[in-house]
């Protein structure tokens, strides 16, 4: 019987090579970031004069206070800033109306049985799988119709819209786990619909609710399609808004300020990930998606 050391031997060829591969995939996902940070510390002319890819010569810290407040795009000198609102008060209100409409759209499913909810709910996910060139045309219509074209809130009802169908979804997969005797007991004790979402599914709803509402800030706020049709002008979101920045540089052009835009316009996300992705994996491995 072989002895066993106080010491773990070196790693197999096979975990080696698993390594290595993540490393390269990270690389691959990690290096358009990178360059991108550094491009948005260097100055045009030195971008010119060198290479897209290199180590910034003289830290160009000004590019972020031009991309955030003085750089013109579409005519108006300002910056991202008002983009930044714009996208902040489409995803926010979009975020919110979304989960809470796919927790009570997931809860009557799943727990609320009724003729034809299997039925409903196979529509409902449909949406899940249409892509979003076909949508457009449709919601053209609509919001001619109810009068929201190039508006902020047209945006926040096609957002609300069709994200319930991945609110639903995962709503519904969670929901599912919860008992039914749950259900019966408040039932016989006279409870309605809403008294039993209220008391008994939203205080077990905090893991799939945090799940909903990253990947739904997240999609909203990187959303682009939307934003650039339904929308023009000031009225746009800032994804929208940089490929504005892009068809408005100068002579010169500008790929220090719009890195830094582009950096700048990324960050909420960023930051959404970094403090509530741990959360993000809990509500996934307890139930959200099986």
């Amino acid at each position: 019987m072989r002895e066993q050391s106080g010491f773990a031997g070196p790693p197999s060829v096979g975990r080696a090579v698993v390594y290595a591969v993540v490393i390269l995939l990270a690389a691959g996902y990690l290096v358009p970031m990178v360059v991108v940070v550094l491009n948005s510390l260097r100055t045009a002319e030195e971008i010119a004069q060198t290479s897209m890819i290199g180590w910034p010569k003289v830290w160009a810290f000004q590019n972020y206070t031009a991309a955030w407040s003085d750089f013109c795009i579409a005519q108006t000198c300002s910056g991202i800033r008002p983009y930044m609102l714009n996208s902040a008060l489409v995803t926010l209100p979009a975020t919110v109306f979304s989960t809470l409409l796919g927790a009570v759209a997931g809860y009557a499913i799943s727990l609320w049985r009724f003729r034809g909810d299997s039925w409903i709910f196979a529509l409902v996910t449909l949406g899940v799988f249409l892509p979003e060139q076909m949508r457009l045309i449709p919601w053209t219509i609509v919001l001619r119709d109810v009068g929201l074209t190039n508006t902020l809130s047209g945006l926040v009802m096609i957002h609300t819209i069709q994200g319930l169908s991945f609110t639903t979804l995962f709503c519904r997969n969670y929901y599912v786990a919860i008992p039914q005797d749950l259900m019966k007991a408040a039932r016989i004790d006279g409870a309605g619909f809403f008294r039993i979402f209220h008391r008994i599914v939203m205080p077990l709803s905090p893991p799939i609710l945090i799940v909903t509402v990253i990947w739904q800030f997240t999609h909203i706020w990187n959303e682009f399609l939307y934003g650039v049709t339904f929308t023009t002008g000031t009225q746009q979101p800032v994804t929208a808004a940089l490929i504005a920045l892009s068809a408005s540089v100068a002579d010169v052009p500008q790929y220090g300020v719009q890195s830094a835009a582009v950096v700048v316009a990324a960050v909420p996300t960023l930051l959404v990930y970094l403090f509530g992705g741990r959360y993000f994996v809990r509500g996934l491995t307890a139930g959200a998606v099986k």
